[in-house]
């Protein structure tokens, strides 16, 4: 299978009305004596399925075997305090208290946590940025707070003393054997020894 199908497999919705389903005609089968076995070849499904159906089927009837709900964790945060945290991070973040107009994921989280009392780390903040359809932005490449003067002092002075000093120093050679290298110490000429 390739990863593209891979992922589409993945990102498909389970239908829990249909495993529902399979789970009653079990119910249906082992009312009329089917055993575990059979019942698995029949519905297509694995003997451990079966037999935990079984037990809960022996325990609670066809009752035992509906729809569980929803797959997976609860979500923490509702639908309104999403509406919430999205209202509050399209406010600003100088409106929620921070220096610049930045946003990052340890401030997203920090207005999570004010507006819901839910922390979570910032780690995970991404997934829930994702259910409001915000994206990635890259910032301006000039930033608001620039100072114009200090810019021209940096261009005009500071960064041709800067750049004098950093071709000054002779590149040597990372060589111990090379002669030319200024980390090897110098020996005597070629024949001579020193006492």
């Amino acid at each position: 299978m390739s990863y593209w199908a891979m992922l589409a497999h993945k990102k498909q919705a389970r239908d829990f009305g249909g495993l529902e389903q399979r789970r009653k005609q079990a119910a249906e089968l082992f009312a009329q004596g089917e055993t575990q076995a059979w019942v698995a070849r029949r519905l297509k499904t694995s003997r451990q399925s079966v037999s935990r159906w079984y037990r809960e089927w022996k325990k609670s009837g066809a009752d035992g075997l509906k729809a569980a709900g929803r797959a997976g964790r609860k979500p923490r945060l509702t639908a309104t305090q999403l509406q919430e945290v999205d209202a509050a991070l399209r406010q600003g973040a100088r409106k929620q208290g921070f220096a610049a107009e930045l946003w990052t994921l340890p401030r997203v989280a920090a207005v999570i946590e004010k507006v819901t009392g839910e922390k979570f780390h910032p780690g995970h903040v991404w997934k829930i940025l994702g259910a409001l359809n915000w994206s990635v932005q890259k910032p301006m490449q000039q930033a608001r707070e620039r100072n114009a003067e200090k810019v021209k002092y940096w261009m005009e002075q500071r960064w041709p003393e800067v750049k004098k000093t950093l071709g000054s120093g002779k590149h040597g050679s990372s060589s111990r054997t090379n002669p030319d290298s200024p980390s090897s110490p110098r020996s005597a000429r070629r024949g001579h020894h020193e006492a």
